[in-house]
């Protein structure tokens, strides 16, 4: 008996420490904000679509003209040897001539087949996908940190309620020894106390642990200190009036997953699009100024220096009339894949529609069971009452005793994990139909 108060006082020792210091409560509000600026998922999806911001400017859009700038210079040194008019012979040994030449030339395509164009809307679709993929990131980050976050909330909540059952059975203990002391009882009450006592003790260290290891991973989610310690919030509060065809509307023109295969769609037909100008004319100016100067120490030369300076301009038409087939091929490829992408969102839809359903159902079925625990943890409180006041009279075995303590113990674990299994069903729904950041949490 004596170990086992030892035994008991060591547990509460090792975590006491662990439970006083977590008097930081860890909003849901502050747990959003974090993930949002913290985490490396979404960070990649954001960097991801800079990029694609980068893609759909006007800088890689092909309407500016290109500018180009050449400079150049020769030496040429020669032996020369030259006939006049009236028969005298010149030479010139070591002639040197010295040329210089400066140039900006500027290119501009007028018109390219409308390529260029349809490049450019294709470009900003992509653009907007990728606003879109950070959107679903954020929106499977945020599932994923409440579904981690409730798990924390439930554990919390788990070991409360371990922990009373542990007072509950060490007053149960204390009253077996009294009872053996005066002898109302055999020792039996006291071992059997003990053995539940043991068995509690080894519940809260196991519910602890895992409280612990469920920390970690929130706050990896998080992407801060993994040893950071913290509350969270138990409340959990449903959104009310929700309704399932209203939900299913609202899957049907918010859902990420359809708003990203619609972009798929759009940017295949701007492909075709672009295959097709293969079939028009480029047209193109081109434009120099230009800079030019030689020097010659020739006697034989007529003239010693020269310098030129001018401005040239021309107007170019290319039109490949025949590529091979090439263009054509081209052309059948991209709408084979617009054909493609339009199954693909026909699958994507029935899908979407199984989801909404499948959500909706485990909802509304996740609501029922958290009313029934509700009513069954009402039940069992109000058994373990009677039982308690009839053990206190004698009026009933501790074998009665405990099993009224073990229902009532499972009732209040089970009503806890239907009230945040229901919750999660709810934003499982809600990312479904679009709604997972529009709503508060």
């Amino acid at each position: 008996m004596k170990k086992m108060r030892q035994y008991t006082l060591l547990l509460f020792l090792i975590f006491g420490l662990y439970v006083h210091a977590q008097d930081q409560v860890l909003s849901k509000e502050e747990a959003i904000d974090m993930v949002l600026e913290n985490n490396l998922s979404i960070q990649v999806a954001k960097n991801a679509k800079l990029i694609g911001d980068n893609n759909a400017n006007i800088l890689n859009s092909g309407y500016l003209p290109t500018v180009t700038a050449n400079a150049g210079g020769s030496i040429d040194k020669q032996n020369s040897e030259g006939v006049l008019a009236n028969g005298d012979t010149r030479t010139a040994e070591g002639a040197e001539t010295r040329r210089y030449n400066a140039s900006v030339n500027v290119n501009y395509v007028l018109f390219d087949g409308l390529g260029r164009h349809y490049n450019y809307k294709s470009f900003q679709e992509r653009s907007q996908q990728t606003e879109l993929q950070v959107r679903q990131t954020i929106e499977n980050t945020i599932l994923q940190l409440f579904t981690v976050y409730y798990e924390v909330a439930r554990l919390t909540e788990n070991t409360h309620t371990l922990e009373q059952a542990m007072e509950i059975s060490k007053d149960r203990l204390k009253r077996a020894q009294y009872q053996f002391e005066y002898g109302q009882n055999t020792g039996l009450d006291v071992l059997n106390a003990e053995v539940d006592i043991n068995t509690d003790s080894i519940n809260l260290l196991n519910s602890r642990q895992l409280l612990r290891n469920t920390m970690r991973d929130l706050n990896l989610i998080l992407n801060r200190d993994l040893t950071e310690l913290f509350v969270a919030d138990t409340t959990v509060n449903f959104i009310p009036g929700l309704q399932m065809e209203s939900m299913y509307n609202e899957a049907k023109m918010n859902n990420v997953r359809l708003q990203i295969v619609e972009k798929d769609i759009n940017i295949s037909d701007y492909s075709i699009k672009v295959a097709r100008s293969g079939f028009l004319p480029t047209i193109g100016l081109t434009g120099t100024y230009g800079w030019n100067e030689s020097n010659n120490n020739s006697p034989l030369a007529f003239t010693l220096q020269n310098t030129s300076t001018g401005v040239t301009g021309s107007i170019n038409l290319s039109w490949n009339l025949f590529d091979g087939g090439s263009t054509i091929t081209g052309i059948k490829n991209a709408k084979i894949n617009f054909a493609n992408q339009e199954l693909a969102k026909k699958q994507i839809a029935l899908e979407v529609e199984r989801d909404i359903r499948n959500a909706w159902d485990s909802y509304s079925n996740a609501l029922y069971v958290l009313e029934v625990q509700e009513k069954n943890l009402q039940t069992n409180q109000n058994n373990f009452n009677r039982t308690d006041e009839r053990y206190k009279l004698g009026r009933v075995t501790s074998i009665e005793f405990r099993q009224a303590q073990l229902n009532l113990l499972n009732a209040e674990l089970a009503k806890s994990q239907a009230k945040y299994n229901a919750k999660l069903a709810e934003l499982v729904m809600l990312q479904v139909s679009g709604q997972l950041l529009n709503v508060e949490f």
